[in-house]
């Protein structure tokens, strides 16, 4: 609370304390000036707050759905300066965790990092056969200060749903436990060895190249990998001078992240310059593998049927893909939505093929979602993510490169494999156990229904925001129609005994004697307003 105030976001703080009294009047008489860009602010308290906050935001700003595009942008740019742990620190770790010395385990242990990040970092080996190596080291002490900064988040998440209404609205708690299991996920090294395997494993691009993890050498806590010796995509120096063709390499990129979107279903998801390099014999290394998407065949199909869409100019089909892609709320106003879409789809009104951003299209597909609060699935945020990433770096290497042109042919051979009759055949078989179950428990379930019906056990509920309001309609209209029908029933019953005596001018023996008409009018009379007594009695006359 301490950081937003200085960072004069103390307006989060107040929203959230019951007393009047303002918090931390000190940080907020020195705190940055408010004309400052709400983003940057939000940056620099993530960044003062330490490298869960930081994670927390980059994590964050994969979501265009969840958060406003000045935000985001802000977001991107964001950088922990850590000092490198010490060599002993790394190698009592590696021991303990490996249960041997390094020099056991390693012929070689450089004792400078290659590289230092917010949870661990990064040591040259030579594994015991002569093998190159890196070995990712995490961080001493930074899973409990993670586990304690995310459990004071999830906190701040259900206060701040219990006292703001936009909190509510928004679902931070999901959105927030969401974002904590991708964190926890990051400190578990075994999880990216097996991201970095199942990629290998599916890779079948002969320019791609993804390194091997040693899996005897990998814990939770370390993990080891073969290095590569390439040029990284963000040494743009190296690159100049080296005998690389730029053209291909961007080509190459844009086709592996396509085929890892649209074909595997499992793709990296923050392929930065950083991440990829450059081989010496023309193939493209992918490295670190933290931050992975999985795509689901249903978002495929929906994805390319919003590319389509979009190129086809139809406003219909774009809404179409939304609506399969994400949760649209019940209070959505569809025609703001329409007009919204149509204002996106224009953008893209006789735009040549070659000029068309895919991802720059998904993040305005985004930006929709989110100001009409549409839940995007988080496997398409971080495919947007991907998609506009990789454009970047492909653009970088070659300017003049089309990413839909080479996006286009796997749309038209998935939309070939939608509609090929073997598919769709092995699509029937795979269905055709749970039809046999549904059939097998249709006697079964009349029999239960038959048999509560008979029990006179049978209840049926329904509930809608407007039921009580039209019971308390049909009460009224059920009342008022009761009340008449007795009226008229009085009515027609005195007028006949009326009408009979006036006739006959005499009356029996009997009825001479008694008052008939007027025990008559007591008991209608009596009856009346024991039914206008309980009508007012239920208040709904």
């Amino acid at each position: 609370m301490s950081t937003l105030a200085r960072n004069s976001l103390g307006f989060a703080a107040d929203e959230l304390k019951s007393t009047g009294k303002t918090w931390f009047a000190k940080e907020e008489d020195e705190a940055l000036p408010k004309r400052t860009n709400l983003g940057t602010r939000i940056r620099l308290s993530l960044e003062e707050l330490g490298p869960t906050f930081v994670k927390l935001g980059q994590i964050a700003s994969t979501r265009p759905d969840l958060i406003p595009a000045d935000i985001i942008a802000e977001l991107e740019k964001l950088q922990y300066h850590v000092k490198p742990f010490s060599y002993a620190e790394a190698a009592r770790l590696v021991e303990s965790e490996l249960h041997a010395p390094l020099t056991e385990l390693f012929l070689s242990f450089s004792e400078e990092p290659l590289a230092a990040a917010s949870i661990g970092q990064v040591h040259r080996a030579v594994l015991k056969d002569g093998r190159q190596a890196i070995v990712k080291i995490q961080r001493p002490g930074i899973q409990a200060t993670m586990e304690t900064d995310l459990d004071i988040l999830a906190e701040w998440a259900r206060i701040s749903e219990g006292k703001m209404a936009w909190a509510r609205h928004y679902r931070l708690r999901d959105a927030v436990d969401e974002l904590i299991r991708s964190m926890l996920k990051e400190l578990n090294y075994l999880e990216e060895a097996r991201n970095a395997e199942r990629m290998k494993t599916n890779n079948s691009l002969p320019y791609v190249y993804i390194p091997e993890v040693y899996w005897e050498l990998t814990t939770k806590r370390v993990m080891t990998m073969e290095y590569v010796d390439g040029i990284p995509l963000s040494d743009h120096e190296r690159l100049a001078v080296a005998e690389v063709d730029h053209k291909q390499l961007a080509q190459r990129l844009a086709t592996s992240i396509f085929t890892q979107i649209l074909e595997d279903g499992f793709f990296h998801a923050d392929p930065h310059p950083g991440n990829v390099m450059a081989l010496p014999d023309g193939k493209v290394a992918f490295l670190d593998f933290g931050m992975v998407g999985t795509l689901p065949e249903h978002l495929k199909q929906h994805f390319v049927s919003f590319v389509i869409a979009l190129r086809n100019q139809s406003t219909k089909g774009v809404i179409r893909a939304i609506s399969n892609m994400g949760v649209i709320p019940d209070e959505v106003d569809h025609d703001r939505l329409s007009a919204d879409v149509e204002e996106m789809r224009q953008r893209y009104y006789q735009v040549p093929l070659h000029e068309v951003s895919v991802g720059v299209a998904v993040n305005d597909l985004f930006a929709v979602a989110y100001k009409h609060h549409i839940r995007i699935p988080s496997q398409m945020t971080m495919l947007g993510k991907s998609m506009l990433t990789m454009e970047g770096v492909a653009t970088a290497l070659d300017p003049e490169i089309s990413v839909i042109d080479i996006a286009e042919p796997f749309g038209k051979k998935m939309l070939r494999d939608q509609f090929n009759p073997f598919k769709l055949g092995r699509q029937v078989m795979e269905e055709i156990p749970n039809y046999l179950d549904l059939i097998r428990e249709v006697p079964l379930g009349f029999r239960q229904l038959i048999k509560v019906m008979r029990q006179g056990k049978l209840r049926i509920e329904a509930n809608s925001p407007q039921l009580g309001e039209l019971q308390h309609q049909l009460d009224r209209i059920v009342n008022r129609l009761s009340f008449s029908i007795v009226l008229l029933a009085l009515s027609i019953m005195m007028l006949g005994l009326i009408i009979g005596a006036a006739i006959s001018g005499t009356s029996s023996p009997i009825l001479a004697k008694l008052p008939v008409i007027e025990i008559g009018l007591g008991i209608i009379a009596f009856m009346m307003l024991w039914l206008l007594l309980a009508i007012f009695r239920s208040g709904r006359f």
